[in-house]
């Protein structure tokens, strides 16, 4: 009975390694639209510096783009919280 528990157990541990490998083997060959590569498909020719790393790093578009704030409101500050 021992010996039955014992080989359950290591059974276990192999099928846990096995699939933990295989994900991060997976997560290491998805492509798509990664944050190093994104940067490609948006023109940000008219982006300021701010909107720039914005979206290299959190992947937001600026709302000006979104059509959220109309284009000449974007600069004073409408639709910020508590905005100066």
């Amino acid at each position: 009975m021992e010996i039955k528990k014992n080989m359950l157990v290591w059974i276990i541990i192999g099928v846990l390694f096995l699939s933990t490998l295989f994900l991060m083997y997976k997560s290491t060959t998805i492509s798509g639209n990664s944050v190093a590569g994104g940067s490609e498909n948006i023109d940000t020719s008219g982006w300021t510096a701010n909107e720039i790393m914005n979206y290299e790093m959190h992947d937001t578009i600026p709302a000006r783009l979104q059509g959220k704030v109309a284009a000449s409101s974007a600069s004073s500050g409408t639709g910020m919280v508590g905005g100066c």
